[in-house]
């Protein structure tokens, strides 16, 4: 199961302890926030694409949405999401819980810029009903990313 991937990471990382598993759902911005008692800016949400058949995540603030003129400026395709029904096999995690640990080897990690607002954000953490707390340093640090982008409003 796909949260057993993500706690596994987060303990090879040290990082397990953050994990918070609260009693309801955690599938959507406004659950995570209302779940975890934070705005819903601070659930840092994770925007599943692909590009020619290459998996890519974008984390992001939750209340960012994407611009479609620069993802396309940024990435030279259209932007196009996985559809739910096939985000576990090309993430590695089901919908409702995808989070940037304990991914599928190929796919490609961007922070968009709209998290940079936030000094402590909360990720999923590979179920419906889980988020880890962490700084913006200490997930810049975890996830192993590409880099920052600029593709959000």
């Amino acid at each position: 199961m796909s949260v057993e991937k993500a706690k596994k990471y987060l303990e090879e990382k040290g990082y397990l302890d953050r994990v918070i598993e609260p009693d309801v759902s955690t599938a959507t911005v406004e659950l995570a926030a209302a779940a975890i008692g934070v705005e819903p800016g601070r659930i840092c949400k994770s925007l599943s694409f692909a590009i020619d058949d290459r998996p890519i995540l974008i984390l992001a603030e939750g209340m960012a949405r994407v611009d479609n003129r620069k993802y396309k400026d940024t990435f030279g395709k259209k932007a196009k999401m996985i559809s739910r029904d096939l985000v576990e096999q090309y993430i590695g995690h089901e919908a409702g819980g995808v989070c940037p640990f304990g991914v599928n080897e190929n796919v490609e990690i961007y922070l968009d810029e709209s998290l940079r607002k936030w000094d402590v954000v909360y990720p999923a953490a590979g179920n419906a009903n889980s988020a880890v707390r962490l700084t913006l340093e200490e997930l810049q640090g975890l996830v192993n990313a590409r880099g920052w982008v600029d593709v959000c409003k």
